[in-house]
């Protein structure tokens, strides 16, 4: 299970916090599309998670590294995000205090999105984020992020738009040839986007597979991604989140919300906003897309397969305001991807 050198690193980080030294229970936990490991202890009467690198990726302990560098600072900036107890340099073990098993997908499903309880955690989030977004700016280094500094027009288009093409259209379903102008038009969205204020703290994948609901408190989990970039994309991420499928009038509320409390924290212009917001979200589904296509062709993990229809249909639907008019190359190539992933699945 533990390397011997990850059981030495374990043993002094329990010893460190003056925890019992025996582990009753030692249960290894999934992590969605994640290559970490994820280890539920038991020490006495308290359950921690140990999460460790791969070893085998290049990036794993730099990743490590970052996770625990963000975490302290945000949980120091009263974000609600998991204590960490220890971390273990040589082998990138963290210790995180455990939050259960209820992420805020569980309640969706459970009870469905517009469920007074649901909503509650909704808003909760979003005070948590705005809050996350503007108030730890002070004193956040770019140097802990392991990927890159700030979210950018090159990510945008290699990491976003170009996922989405490699991974979705031409991968996974064998769309060839593809319009003419759909990188043109890529371009021209990633040009859009990178006009938005991006002083901003960013956690790229705030949605609700990554929002714990522990003794009914919303927690933020898997910020080890965190860095510069614009307040638009991580409300976009979490309101056209294909795993809790919220309908468009609760994503408008929801957006309202967001910006009720936005404004208590930096002085905002709400239009300014709102238009840039439509260009994040077009970005965000654009590296939904890809991502799922990715992990369930390439990894094998079928359990997002199921989400590509959802995320597909939410690009249609964006694409179909009066600004998607912009990109006529890009909806004719998501009508041919939406016919090809129901016809595979027939």
């Amino acid at each position: 299970m533990f390397t011997k050198q990850q059981r030495q690193a374990l043993s002094g980080l329990l010893a460190e916090q003056d925890f019992p030294p025996e582990i009753q229970v030692a249960e290894r936990m999934a992590g969605d599309g994640s290559d970490r490991q994820f280890y539920r202890l038991v020490v006495g009467e308290m359950s921690l998670l140990a999460v460790l690198p791969n070893l085998g990726q290049p990036q794993g302990l730099a990743e490590a590294r970052a996770a625990y560098a963000i975490g302290r600072h945000f949980f120091a900036h009263e974000v609600p995000v998991p204590r960490i107890y220890g971390f273990a340099e040589e082998c990138g073990l963290i210790l995180f205090e455990d939050l259960g098993d209820t992420k805020l997908h569980d309640l969706v499903l459970r009870h469905g999105a517009e469920a007074p309880e649901v909503d509650i955690c909704y808003r909760q989030a979003l005070a948590a984020l705005a809050h996350l977004q503007t108030e730890t700016r002070h004193g956040f280094q770019p140097d802990w992020c392991w990927d890159t500094p700030s979210y950018d027009r090159e990510l945008m288009l290699v990491r976003e738009s170009g996922y989405f093409k490699k991974a979705l259209c031409e991968d996974l379903l064998g769309m060839s040839p593809l319009p003419q102008g759909l990188g043109q038009e890529f371009v021209s969205l990633a040009e859009r986007a990178s006009q938005e204020p991006d002083d901003f703290i960013l956690h790229r994948d705030f949605q609700s597979r990554n929002l714990m609901v522990c003794e009914g408190k919303i927690r933020i989990i898997d910020f080890q991604g965190v860095r510069f970039g614009p307040l638009g994309y991580d409300l976009a991420s979490l309101l056209i989140d294909p795993y809790a499928g919220l309908s468009l009038d609760r994503q408008q509320a929801l957006l309202c919300c967001y910006i009720d409390t936005l404004v208590s924290h930096i002085p905002l212009d709400r239009e300014r906003f709102i238009e840039g917001y439509y260009y994040m979200a077009l970005q965000r589904n654009l590296q939904i897309l890809g991502a799922f296509a990715f992990l369930s062709k390439n990894r094998e993990k079928q359990f997002f397969r199921q989400f590509i229809i959802p995320a597909a249909a939410t690009l249609h639907e964006h694409l179909g305001a009066p600004q998607g008019q912009d990109f006529p190359c890009l909806r004719a190539v998501v009508e041919q991807a939406l016919t090809l992933i129901m016809e595979n699945q027939q």
